[in-house]
């Protein structure tokens, strides 16, 4: 088992927060003394505190400068999409 300690400001990870969760992608945007201040990404990106030693079942990935880029064309392509169709309306 892992925990938020060891997840760095800035960067991006691929994780699964659970044995049997999906895999999710987060962001740690800020760290304090105790806890890391986190963008969760999905349908929704959530923001949310977690404590440092909040556990984490498996650390998938970090992900390099190209695959965030690659990754944020294709999820700002379909924010794009999803707000082009409710401005129709």
């Amino acid at each position: 088992m892992y925990s938020y300690a060891l997840l760095e400001k800035g960067c991006y990870y691929l994780i699964q927060e659970k044995e049997e969760s999906p895999v999710s992608l987060i962001k740690v945007n800020m760290e304090s003394e105790s806890s890391m201040y986190v963008s969760k990404y999905g349908d929704v990106t959530m923001l949310e505190w977690k404590r440092k030693t909040d556990f984490i079942f498996d650390i998938i990935e970090l992900l390099d400068d190209d695959a965030v880029k690659k990754w944020e064309a294709i999820y700002n392509d379909n924010a794009d999409t999803f707000n082009y169709e409710e401005d129709e309306e």
